[in-house]
């Protein structure tokens, strides 16, 4: 399919030069960036941009897709960090393939609106025959690029721990399952859909050794790498009681470091780990709304974007955000560094650069997060003719004004989101059964 976003009002394009074009068509073919320029000429469809701000397609780094079935839930609400995911575990034990599926659809939609076309998800928990393709045929129905990552936690409760024994695995069958998911899913090929990452839940949930056989099985496989890391202060406290040092360098001395790599929140680094991320070309994931509703702190964005490191926007699970929208991320992102450090420290654009272009580079997706011929065609389209952008003088700075939610949304050149509506799957009956089985949850 063909389109044209005709005579756009303004196109963030987020490429080299960070151009800001006006007046101007995109057209899409085979799924890629064909031309950009006034005036251009299709034999497909129109798609009226005048009164529109077009930007490349939302990123979000990290996401527990399964947690939009735990959104609010009493006795989690008001914990730190380790009391939160205790209070939920017993929960989560409860979940089976049905509810990893549609809790997947209903995050996933929820990011699509939010004018996210590329996620990120962490799964690191498989109870009751679940498996990480639940989650990959739930993406394939809502239509977003994917790059699920097969997480798992191995220390339970008996062990120092901090997971219940129900929810542990095995390292070896954990390692397997890697094996056998990359082997049927993962493509690592120019405008990939579907590429798959390895991800130990944490320091506080696996051993040493599974931390290390799993990012020597990622190399091998030539696949990515994920955590969470130095996430709060107790994060850091069990990190130095446990291991004898900080978490940073827990991750090099395991081989968690690297272009390949990415870590989660990274609240809590300091100087050396700032200057240790840089220099390894290691990703992070900033996860603000979750960092603030846990309690968890201000991570030092600024430093890391000023030191060289890869930064991107998660949304982190709905469980401890109780949202998954992606714009909201990237003004909490803005807001935070202003309130650290002053209000020059981080403009709209900024923070927009590091929800496209930024997360596109941090999951190693240098195909997507910016508008430029030959680039896949991940594009978002947003109304700023209505009551959000009223008396605007800076539409562009969609960060500081709106709309939080988009118009219309191509993932691959395909239209996910036409006039503000999910167009793949029918998000009434998919809500219906979501709230079916969090009744069943609570019951």
């Amino acid at each position: 399919m063909e389109y044209l976003i005709q005579n756009a009002a303004t196109i963030l394009t987020m490429d080299d030069a960070a151009r800001e074009l006006s007046s101007v068509d995109i057209r899409i073919a085979g799924g890629v960036i064909a031309e950009i320029g006034p005036d251009l000429i299709t034999k497909g469809e129109v798609i009226d941009a005048a009164r529109a701000v077009v930007t490349p397609g939302l990123v979000n780094t990290h996401h527990h897709l399964y947690q939009t079935l735990t959104r609010a839930v009493p006795g989690g609400q008001d914990a730190l960090l380790f009391g939160w995911l205790q209070a939920l575990y017993p929960i989560w034990s409860r979940f089976g393939p049905d509810e990893m599926r549609v809790s997947a659809m209903v995050g996933l939609a929820e990011l699509a609106l939010s004018g996210c076309s590329l996620s990120s998800d962490h799964l690191y928990l498989y109870p009751n025959g679940a498996r990480l393709e639940d989650t990959i045929d739930g993406a394939r129905e809502v239509g977003v690029r994917f790059h699920p990552t097969r997480g798992a936690m191995s220390i339970g409760e008996s062990d120092g721990g901090l997971p219940p024994d129900a929810l542990v695995e095995r390292e070896a069958a954990i390692l397997d399952d890697c094996i056998r998911v990359i082997d049927a899913f993962h493509d690592p090929s120019e405008g990939s859909m579907l590429r798959v990452g390895v991800a130990p839940c944490s320091p506080f949930s696996v051993s040493r050794d599974l931390m290390r056989d799993a990012a020597l099985l990622a190399r091998d496989k030539g696949v990515m790498l994920h955590t969470h890391l130095a996430e709060n202060d107790e994060d850091i406290a069990y990190s130095m009681a446990q291991f004898g040092c900080r978490p940073g360098q827990y991750a090099e001395d395991l081989g968690w470091v690297g272009d390949d790599v990415w870590h989660a929140h990274c609240v809590k680094l300091d100087a050396a780990e700032i200057d240790l991320f840089a220099h390894t070309r290691t990703g992070v994931a900033h996860c603000p709304c979750s960092n603030c509703r846990l309690g968890s702190g201000i991570a030092p964005v600024r430093q890391m974007r000023d030191a060289g490191v890869a930064v991107g926007l998660g949304v982190d699970g709905s469980a401890s955000n109780d949202s998954g929208n992606l714009m909201d991320e990237a003004r909490q992102a803005m807001l935070l560094q202003r309130v650290a450090h002053g209000a020059d420290k981080m403009s709209a654009r900024e923070a927009l650069r590091i929800a496209t272009r930024g997360g596109a580079e941090v999951l190693g997706r240098h195909d997507c997060g910016q508008i430029a011929v030959g680039k896949r065609a991940d594009i978002a389209i947003w109304d700023v003719s209505g009551l959000e952008s009223a008396g605007s003088w800076d539409p562009a700075a969609l960060v500081l004004a709106g709309p939080r939610q988009v118009r219309d949304l191509f993932v691959e050149g395909r239209q996910v989101v036409r006039a503000g509506q999910i167009s793949t799957i029918d998000l009434p009956r998919v809500i219906e059964d979501q709230n079916v089985l969090a009744s069943r949850l609570s019951g």
